[in-house]
């Protein structure tokens, strides 16, 4: 039930401050939200993971369609991995090890 809590609450806080701040804001609300929650560091992680790729995944198909996959299509030109998967990966590790961190400091 803590894992579904702290992915649901990272998901809104993270898509509220990405507003307002820059694209590493993402770190601080996971962070945040991990300390808050309380999981264990593997729980977190995941959490924090899904949580942010989601989030990311989504935003970036919602970009796309609203294009018409300009960017895209170029990008997948020039990589070896789709754009979708390397934007989940990048925004993804962010979270899950700031969420980790959130959670290594509860137990301090």
């Amino acid at each position: 039930m803590k894992f579904f809590i702290q992915l649901v609450a990272t998901m809104l806080i993270c898509l509220i401050l990405q507003f307002f701040l820059p694209w590493w804001s993402i770190a601080i609300g996971a962070a945040g939200v991990a300390y808050v929650v309380g999981n264990k560091s593997l729980n977190s992680f995941l959490a924090g993971f899904v949580a942010i790729a989601l989030l990311w995944v989504g935003y970036a198909l919602t970009i796309d369609l609203k294009t018409n996959s300009i960017l895209t299509e170029k990008i997948n030109q020039l990589l070896p991995l789709n754009s979708f998967i390397l934007t989940m990966l990048a925004g993804g590790l962010v979270g899950g090890f700031a969420a980790l961190t959130g959670a290594l400091f509860k137990l301090k």
